[in-house]
């Protein structure tokens, strides 16, 4: 019986996180607001768990990606480098939109992470959330940062697809 009861308890504790990470995905629905409206990227909340180049205020304010070369190109590009990232999940992809989740690998927290390409502007603006808790601990800006290293290495040396 005592061994019976070790193995329902060892079963509980190895399943444990699979349903916390259940849990977290029933209680953070994907945001309806997510998208482009009116040519931008939906704004952050007053919470510290997002950062936007389109962000007017110092804390959620962050850089654009700058490109040189064909817009679109630089657009394939990013999307091979985010799709390259840990706990990335492509969700839509068009033309001059991209949205990708990323799901935290302990916890399975979930976090937006949109692009947006302006072409005529010849940068690309992003906006980086959290869907849940207050703060991120600057996962966001952190990520973001590291996909724009990564997609500054990625730049070739000559303008556009290669032929």
């Amino acid at each position: 019986m005592q061994r019976k009861v070790l193995w329902i308890m060892a079963a509980c504790l190895l399943a444990a996180p699979f349903g916390l990470r259940l849990l977290i995905r029933a209680i953070s629905p994907r945001p309806a607001n997510l998208g482009v409206t009116n040519g931008r990227l939906a704004p952050c909340s007053a919470l510290p768990n997002c950062v936007s180049t389109e962000a007017l205020d110092d804390r959620h304010a962050i850089a654009p990606l700058t490109f040189d070369g064909d817009p679109a190109y630089a657009f394939a590009r990013l999307k091979s480098t985010v799709t390259a990232q840990s706990g990335a999940k492509s969700i839509t992809t068009q033309d001059d939109y991209l949205h990708f989740e990323f799901t935290t690998p302990l916890m399975g927290f979930i976090d937006d992470v949109e692009f947006r390409l302006d072409a005529e502007g010849r940068v690309i603006h992003f906006r980086s959330a959290s869907r849940l808790g207050r703060s991120d601990l600057g996962t966001n800006r952190k990520r973001m940062e590291t996909i724009r290293r990564a997609f500054g290495a990625s730049e070739p040396s000559r303008h556009g697809p290669p032929c």
